[in-house]
């Protein structure tokens, strides 16, 4: 498995209870969906997985790698096999396509040759080939989400988190970003979609995992009956 969590739970400063007991995992090259109302525990869940919070109790391992142990200085190179995809894109303004996208390899020193590289082969994935020198605001959001995709995962993570990315897009360009994500799936990639879609989630019939007030309600294969 690339990521186990065991009877973690999460609660704020003023008692605010996120997630209960949660015990799951997720096997390398899954897609799987989150589902559950607001305040359900869903971001939470992706807080965690990102290390950005820490959990109240329990343990959570994702890469092989217990998160507890992992030090401050070390997160930043942990989140090179964790790529994520927000719903507000978190482009930079003032930046290109392509300097959007190579600023992540900037990050982690790669070589000049490399970006040179790496930046049009990803391009080409999301569909965007001739838009490298379009600014965020010139683009659609389903574009602005393309280009977050490809930022996520140039560096090659091994997993790809998507915080519902499809939240800011209408009908037609969320369909065409969840393509995107099952073909990144089929290549190999772990991937992990919070949402609130349930028509995607209905159609897609990937494993869903359920939940409801920060306590796992359902973990399985599509089942349309258990969501609405």
């Amino acid at each position: 498995m690339i990521i186990s969590l065991e009877n973690v739970t999460k609660t704020y400063p003023g008692g605010a209870h996120a997630l209960h007991g949660i015990s799951l995992s997720v096997d390398e090259g899954e897609f799987v969906f989150i589902v559950g109302d607001s305040g359900s525990g869903k971001s939470t869940l992706i807080r965690l997985l990102l290390k950005e919070i820490e959990p109240t109790s329990g343990e959570i391992y994702v890469n092989d790698r217990q998160l507890s142990r992992v030090r401050r200085k070390q997160i930043p190179r942990y989140r090179r096999n964790v790529g994520c995809v927000f719903q507000d894109f978190r482009l930079l303004k003032d930046r290109d396509v392509y300097d959007n996208i190579a600023f992540a390899q900037k990050v982690i020193g790669a070589s000049g040759r490399t970006i040179r590289t790496k930046v049009p082969t990803m391009l080409s994935m999301v569909g965007l080939a001739e838009k490298y020198k379009s600014f965020p605001d010139e683009l659609s959001g389903g574009e602005q989400q393309r280009v977050a995709i490809a930022r996520a995962l140039i560096n090659n993570p091994r997993i790809l988190l998507a915080d519902e990315p499809t939240g800011n897009l209408d009908n037609n360009n969320a369909w065409e970003i969840m393509k995107l994500l099952d073909e990144i799936n089929k290549r190999g990639t772990t991937v992990i979609v919070v949402t609130h879609n349930l028509e995607i989630v209905n159609a897609m019939r990937k494993r869903v995992i359920a939940l409801k007030k920060g306590v796992l309600v359902s973990d399985s294969l599509h089942d349309e009956k258990t969501f609405r």
